[in-house]
């Protein structure tokens, strides 16, 4: 597990479009025959040298990491996910694979993967469904068609029920408004009472009602609306929807305002809710991450640190979670990486000059190899990489 975390920490309001900050950017000097040779190598390796995988690939857009397909497969005439998938497992796995997906690709197969088989995954596919915009859910449902063929509508509405699947197709649907550099004060007093007499003023609940304005009306005009229905209701949107409905409905209507207010404080707080939980779930952190590199990982960063005092590449590696592979994702290319491989010979790295590692760190010695990990953890095996507990940046 500890690969993973690298791989992921090296992946470190009136527009028309969500503007990106994205912590993977395109890699200058960008070469897809050298990284395509150099990935060939890596899985040729005895044993798979996992680090120059990610090395490449985690500093490499998606639209990098397809030419480097593109090569690969031009070079030695076999499918690059083909082979990584072979010469990988487990969580690295998951992860890579993952990232040689586009965006839009991913959360398609996150979808599918939420409700194909047995039972149904309903936090993915609510997490998925009330957090992307109107043009990223037009995308999904193209991209959902060609990848599964089929209609994501109806495979929707074929694993929900009631009021919860009347919402989420009521998103598929992307009627929602486009923000308009007119603030239409008229409509936003009255869609804010709309709110409150389908709610909190009567008896019961007029789910339809806020299922209409919360899917159809732009993001900028909700939050003024939800500033407006303040005047008229003793409860905010967020309290209002606690009272007035419950179970998965009530789950999907928070995602929704919470994503409307502030996007990426929601995920922020999502990963801190998956961290310090009982066995910290790697799977959302593995979702919220790979999903969001390319699109706005950089804000959700800030926003954690903002709000909980550390970085969030900090608190993975404290909560010993994905471990090495997660600290790929999160920083600039040009940021280097600062830590000490178990690997041996020619991918061992070390602290830049003048860096130290910090002091919640404590380091152990074996067999030649300095491995690092948080206080209060078991000390680390240190034969290979799987015993490597910790991987630090210069920049903290």
């Amino acid at each position: 597990m500890a690969m993973v975390s690298e791989f992921l920490g090296q992946l470190s309001l009136n527009v028309a479009h969500e503007p990106l900050h994205p912590t993977v950017v395109p890699a200058r000097d960008f070469d897809p025959d050298r990284d395509a040779a150099r990935i060939e190598t890596a899985i040729k390796t005895k044993g798979v040298d996992e680090q120059t995988i990610i090395d490449v690939l985690t500093k490499r857009t998606y639209s990098q990491r397809r030419e480097i397909a593109f090569a690969y497969e031009k070079r030695t005439k076999k499918d690059m996910i083909t082979a990584l998938k072979a010469a990988l497992s487990g969580s690295l796995e998951t992860v890579i694979l993952g990232l040689m997906k586009s965006t839009s690709q991913y959360d398609a197969s996150l979808i599918r993967g939420s409700i194909k088989g047995l039972g149904t995954d309903e936090e993915t596919l609510i997490e998925v469904l009330c957090s992307r915009s109107k043009d990223e859910l037009v995308e999904i449902k193209e991209v959902y068609k060609e990848l599964f063929k089929k209609d994501l509508a109806k495979d929707v509405a074929g694993d929900t029920s009631g009021n919860f699947a009347k919402l989420l197709l009521a998103l598929v649907e992307t009627k929602r408004d486009d923000p308009s550099a007119v603030v239409d004060y008229e409509k936003i007093d009255a869609d804010a009472r709309a709110l409150y007499d389908a709610g909190v003023k009567i008896k019961g609940t007029d789910v339809n009602t806020w299922i209409s304005i919360m899917s159809q009306r732009s993001v900028p005009h909700l939050r003024k609306v939800f500033d407006k229905y303040k005047s008229y209701s003793p409860y905010d949107m967020q309290e209002s929807i606690m009272k007035e409905v419950k179970g998965d409905l009530q789950k999907s209507f928070l995602v929704l305002v919470q994503c409307f207010e502030n996007k990426p404080l929601y995920f922020a707080n999502k990963l801190n809710e998956a961290m310090k939980s009982k066995g910290a779930k790697e799977k959302v952190v593995t979702r919220i991450i790979v999903s969001r590199c390319e699109v706005d990982l950089k804000k959700i960063c800030s926003e954690y640190k903002d709000a909980f005092g550390q970085s969030l590449q900090q608190t993975i590696t404290v909560s010993g979670l994905l471990l090495i592979e997660c600290k790929a994702i999160f920083y600039h290319p040009a940021v280097p990486l600062s830590f000490i491989s178990p690997s041996a010979g020619t991918h061992q790295r070390r602290l830049p000059e003048g860096a130290a590692w910090p002091l919640w760190t404590r380091a152990v010695k074996k067999k030649n190899i300095i491995c690092r990990y948080p206080m209060g953890f078991p000390k680390p095996l240190c034969t290979g990489h799987m015993g490597l507990q910790l991987c630090i940046t210069a920049q903290t």
